[in-house]
């Protein structure tokens, strides 16, 4: 058995067969072609119409009703030139775009989906068209589940368009993008490069990481880009680096707080639900004089913050008060007694007598 071991084990192994396309070149490792480049396509690259319809519907607010009803016209001229087919739904307040047998390009249904996405969103008709063109893309970011509490994603959604809109001007410059912000979504046309950067920028603002990082750190990769003799090395050390800091706000005291001292003796034990009843005379009433004293109770309460309300909204009707005038007082004259004033015109007269003899 040990023999035959050996001898298996000096055996050559079997030489497999030369791969016939090893050594060919192949297209896709082809330096010296730009894969990344969009091919141009025209109205005589597709040899046959399409053979199926496809088409997409959007639903829209009814605030932009009376902009789509007044522009839906350029909109229909703008997709006939590709052979896009539109139709406006008042009704249903919907936008549908569908192919023909006259659409001469198969993605150009993608972008007119994009189109009408981008008018719901409130982007105006002659910023969304150039979403038809092959350079151009868009995306709309969903920023509504980002932040629960209502008031801290008002206030994160003003921090990413800046006083006066300075912020987003900047996002706009740095990353070749358009972007509009409107309710609890942010809509992005430009190039694949600055929509990742966008949404970056978009999500962490939610985050609560201030845009402003972001945009330093774009320009410094902006300036960086020039420089050929930094093309293959690490960026990392020409980045600033920001480290989140949660530091504990110190919080002001409580004047009824009761500061923790050591006492010897245990907390008193709180009653029984059926001890403040018996307290309150709850306890000794029916069911329906219970029911009775809950409604009263709810009834007394709402009247008051109605009456708070009411008194709140007659604050703007009341007049503000005026400062009083203090009408002894002249301005610029000095105050002049009646014997002073006596003396003053007896003086005179004496000064215009002629002198006697």
């Amino acid at each position: 058995f040990r023999c035959i071991m050996v001898e298996s084990e000096a055996e050559p192994a079997p030489k497999r067969p030369p791969r016939k396309f090893k050594n060919m070149d192949k297209p896709w490792e082809d330096d010296t072609v730009d894969h990344w480049k969009p091919e141009s396509w025209g109205k005589g690259d597709m040899s046959a119409p399409l053979t199926e319809e496809s088409s997409f519907a959007v639903l829209f607010p009814s605030y932009r009703e009376k902009y789509l009803r007044e522009n839906w016209p350029q909109v229909t001229s703008a997709l006939k030139e590709h052979g896009i087919k539109c139709e406006l739904d008042l009704i249903e307040g919907s936008m549908t775009v569908s192919t023909t047998r006259k659409t001469w390009d198969p993605y150009i249904i993608v972008k007119a989906r994009d189109l009408i996405k981008l008018l719901a969103r409130s982007v105006h008709l002659q910023q969304a068209v150039k979403v038809l063109q092959d350079d151009v893309y868009s995306e709309i970011i969903k920023i509504g589940s980002l932040c629960r509490n209502k008031e801290r994603f008002i206030k994160r959604r003003d921090r990413l368009l800046g006083p006066n809109g300075s912020t987003l001007k900047a996002i706009e410059l740095l990353t070749s993008c358009y972007v509009m912000v409107q309710g609890n979504t942010v809509s992005v046309m430009g190039p694949h490069k600055g929509l990742k950067q966008v949404r970056k920028l978009v999500e962490d603002c939610f985050r609560n990481y201030h845009p402003v990082y972001h945009i330093k750190a774009m320009m410094i990769k902006r300036e960086l880009e020039r420089d050929p003799a930094l093309k293959n090395e690490s960026w990392e050390r020409f980045l600033p680096q920001f480290k989140k800091q949660n530091k504990q706000r110190k919080g002001k005291k409580k004047a009824n707080e009761v500061s923790n001292k050591y006492t010897p003796f245990p907390p008193a034990q709180p009653l029984r639900k059926v001890d403040e009843q018996i307290e309150s005379g709850e306890y000794f009433l029916s069911e329906e004089q219970r029911k009775a004293r809950r409604s009263q109770a709810r009834a007394d309460k709402q009247a008051e913050g109605r009456a708070a309300k009411i008194a709140k909204r007659q604050e703007r009707f009341q007049a503000p008060k005026e400062k009083q005038r203090d009408t002894k007082k002249t301005h610029g004259t000095p105050e002049v007694s009646a014997a002073s004033l006596a003396a003053s015109l007896k003086a005179k007269g004496k000064r215009k007598l002629p002198a006697a003899g």
